[in-house]
């Protein structure tokens, strides 16, 4: 896929569905009594995956380009599934669904792609073990295919030692099957789309500072969902705008959760020109729109509490980094290493060829902004969010860029080429 330059990035723009939250409705709804209806949906391959594993346990689904049906059989009508649960390339589905599983009356054994292969799993194994799972990885590497068998699980307080939306939410997920309260303590607050639907659905949870607390063998009821624009598609057209000369876009639905909203707090650090319209709230979640024109942006530094709340945007921020006057550090990112590629060493190669100065370090990266920035192919390691980060890239760069293995971004946003071109002039 060739990325061309542009002279300017103007319009308006809807953006696929949360990716998170699309998983969330899936699986919450299948827990659920009666009928959930999900509209805004975001038919990527990751959602999809998630789909066809609940069809796999029972739960009739519909799928419709207006709305997704999923059609709840209660938090104890899962059904044994007769193959392998395949989550694809996705990591959510993996790590939430192994929560839910633990505590059922029979064995799953889950598998991946390649990449989610060599995912760490441990991150979730050692809590469920801790309540008493049974958990069963099949080359004993931490890592699937394992097989997780029923088993009757205990209330714990685990104390997290990342801040990890995936683990909390796994671990949340099991404590609905526990004998007792449940009770995950994070370094610091991650997403929390997970404590927001569980409750809308009937949940007992509670939250206090960073600890998230649930109540077993709740009764949940079906719900109707609005999937809100998902942040970190936002984030390219974001980035595109700021970057591109001469440009303004308005990007309309997008949810801004607080745990998620990292990204637009460092692009105002920034100095990126961004604001907020049309304030309100959709199915428990904070949405609004957001006019973007072009900017002179600066380095800045990204740190702390911030990381967990724009840690899928780092890829597309260093790329704005790389155009921005003056250094941009990025620390307390280790995290990235475990992404769909290892993010840190993929980000600083490919802008490195695009004649970036940039330094990977263990735990994010230092950018030394203002270069002109030039062609190169892009390997983007098989990731989506490398893949998007750099076709934005190409919109700046003299003579643009070439992406390799360009439709992973499917696995999120299977239309972005389309709309991302549709904006340049």
């Amino acid at each position: 896929m060739l990325i061309k330059p542009t002279a300017s990035f103007k319009g308006e723009i809807q953006i696929p569905g949360d990716k998170s939250i699309s998983h969330r409705s899936i699986m919450f709804g299948a827990l659920a009594d009666g009928l959930t209806e999900v509209t805004h949906f975001l038919q990527g391959a990751d959602c999809l995956s998630t789909i066809s594993c609940f069809q796999k346990l029972g739960i009739a689904i519909d799928n419709t380009p207006e709305r997704i049906v999923i059609h709840g059989k209660g938090l104890h009508g899962l059904r044994p599934p007769a193959s392998v649960l395949d989550v694809g390339n996705s990591g959510t589905t993996m790590r939430l669904i192994s929560g839910i599983l633990a505590g059922q009356p029979f064995a799953s054994t889950l598998t991946g792609d390649a990449s989610i292969q060599k995912r760490p799993m441990n991150r979730i194994i050692k809590p469920l073990q801790e309540m008493g799972a049974v958990l069963t990885s099949q080359y004993k590497n931490g890592c699937a295919p394992f097989t997780i068998s029923g088993s009757s699980l205990h209330g714990i307080h685990y104390s997290s030692p990342v801040a990890s939306a995936q683990v909390k939410s796994c671990v949340l997920l099991a404590g609905l099957y526990a004998d007792g309260r449940t009770s995950v303590t994070e370094p610091s607050v991650s997403r929390n789309h997970t404590e927001l639907m569980l409750s809308s659905f009937g949940a007992h949870i509670s939250c206090q500072q960073t600890t998230v607390s649930v109540l077993p063998d709740p009764v949940l009821t079906g719900q109707k969902i609005e999937v809100p624009g998902d942040i970190s598609s936002a984030a390219y057209f974001i980035a595109a705008a700021l970057l591109v000369p001469n440009s303004e876009v308005l990007i309309q639905n997008v949810g801004v959760n607080p745990t998620r909203d990292g990204f637009l707090r460092a692009a105002k650090a920034m100095h990126a020109n961004i604001i907020r319209l049309n304030e309100r709230t959709v199915s428990g979640e904070p949405v609004c729109d957001l006019l973007v024109t072009s900017s002179d942006l600066t380095g800045t530094t990204v740190e702390g509490d911030l990381i967990p709340a724009l840690i899928d945007e780092i890829p597309v921020l260093a790329v704005m980094a790389a155009f921005a006057q003056g250094t941009t550090i990025i620390r307390d990112a280790a995290e990235l290493k475990v992404k769909e590629s290892d993010r840190i060493e993929t980000i600083a190669a490919n802008l490195k060829n695009m004649g970036a100065d940039i330094t990977a370090t263990d735990d994010g990266m230092i950018i030394h902004g203002g270069r002109p920035l030039h062609y190169a192919a892009i390997d983007p390691q098989a990731d989506h969010r490398i893949a998007m980060s750099f076709a934005v890239a190409g919109l700046c760069a003299e003579g643009g860029v070439q992406i390799q293995d360009a439709e992973c971004v499917c696995i999120s946003y299977p239309e972005f080429y389309q709309h991302l071109q549709s904006l340049c002039s």
